[in-house]
């Protein structure tokens, strides 16, 4: 996908997710509350992958975890 057509997708994408909060406050309760379960849900998705990425990638002190290289396997003498 071109870039171009990317950033036109996120654009309609916001455009779509700014009309439904300006329509939000004329809403149904149960429209509203399905809106920020889903919206929680995202968010949560987001903040999970994040911390997973984070501590799967390095350690706490920023350098990458030594338990995590790739070691060489030697065949067994007989």
């Amino acid at each position: 996908m071109s870039s171009e057509r990317f950033l036109k997708e996120v654009q309609a994408i916001g455009e779509k997710f700014l009309l439904k909060l300006q329509r939000l406050p004329k809403a149904d309760p149960v429209e509203i509350v399905s809106f920020f379960v889903v919206l929680l849900f995202i968010v949560t998705v987001l903040v999970l992958t994040i911390i997973g990425c984070s501590c799967c990638c390095c350690s706490c002190d920023g350098r990458p975890d030594p338990r995590h290289r790739k070691s060489q396997v030697r065949p067994a003498a007989h």
